[in-house]
């Protein structure tokens, strides 16, 4: 059974297990694949180096572990999201800076977030929809074809409006037009610390260069939308809240408000100045709790190839950003 087989099957008996066995078995493939200490988690540790550089190995050893944990945790809690009740999803969230977050979409507005690939995402996007506006955003393109197609259903089905990242139209016109052209009050969530299109913008990340993704500045400029940065971790649940999760685990979102570069500045600078602050926003996040970056990619420029980037590459005035 080929691997989008295997994770097509999940997905399907995913919801109907018992949830704290997906929580065991994600456990004990995390670890399993920890021990193997194979590519996926040999560039977990280089990154995560970044983050930590004065770890020693064995610490090192030890986040890698709690990140693939925490990895495995996300994938099982996206498995069995849908047959969540409503008072289980508001009590695995808890949020800082909402406020200043409900006053922006107060006045109406649609609101870019940028974020990383960090904690739950599908979980924060599911009550976002209940408790704060409508979502849109853009996902990664799955392979294969049907794996894709179940994930996409997945999250529309929790009120998500999505859109490819390849495979269809332009998404960064589309998301002009769901910004610009929307009425009433909105969330465009851009999971964007990794570039996904090779025409990224170059940043300090962790004091090392690194490319992300132009889209929410990109959006944030050109539309004059209001721009946030989210970190987002898990914490442990006791008590009350535990029971009403139905769960030990939830996540924590921290929003924060970016501020745009100058308009005095050319177009394209302020795409690249905006981008810096929002990374610096996501990357305090990360820096407080990296154990729960999924970042098993490369992001470092360092670490890219770059004969295929600069093969590839176009001027980073368009969007981007997608999310797993």
């Amino acid at each position: 059974m080929s691997g989008g087989s295997w994770f097509s099957l999940a997905w399907r008996l995913g919801g109907r297990a018992p949830e704290g066995v997906v929580r065991a078995v994600g456990a004990l493939v995390a670890d399993l694949t920890w021990l193997r200490h194979g590519k996926a988690v040999r560039r977990l540790e280089r990154n995560l180096q970044h983050v930590r550089p004065a770890l020693s190995r064995r610490r090192l050893r030890a986040l890698s572990r709690a990140g693939m944990r925490s990895y495995m945790r996300y994938y099982g809690e996206a498995f069995t999201l849908s047959s969540l009740s409503q008072e289980q999803l508001a009590a695995r969230v808890r949020t800082i800076g909402e406020d200043d977050l409900r006053l922006v979409l107060g006045r109406g507005a649609r609101v870019v977030i940028a974020l990383g690939h960090q904690g739950n995402w599908d979980l924060a996007g599911a009550w976002a929809t209940q408790h704060l506006a409508s979502v849109t955003t853009v996902a990664e393109r799955l392979e294969p074809e049907e794996v894709f197609r179940e994930f996409l259903a997945f999250r529309e089905a929790l009120g998500m409006t999505i859109f490819p990242l390849t495979g269809g139209r332009d998404v960064f016109r589309e998301l002009l037009r769901a910004v610009g052209s929307g009425s009433g009050a909105g969330l465009v969530p851009l999971v964007a610390d990794r570039d996904l299109t090779h025409r990224g913008i170059e940043v300090s990340l962790f004091g090392a260069p690194a490319r992300v993704a132009a889209g929410p500045a990109a959006l944030a400029v050109s539309t004059g939308a209001p721009l946030f940065a989210a970190s987002i971790w898990y914490e442990r649940l006791v008590g009350e809240r535990r029971r009403r999760a139905a769960s030990p685990w939830g996540v924590v979102v921290a929003f924060r408000p970016v501020a745009t570069a100058p308009e005095s500045l050319p177009r394209a600078e302020r795409v690249v100045v905006t981008t810096q602050a929002w990374v610096d926003e996501v990357a305090a996040g990360i820096a407080a709790h990296p154990e729960d970056w999924h970042m098993l990619q490369k992001v470092f420029v360092a670490d890219l190839d770059p004969a295929r980037d600069a093969a590839l590459a176009t001027p980073a005035a368009d969007g981007g950003g997608g999310d797993r």
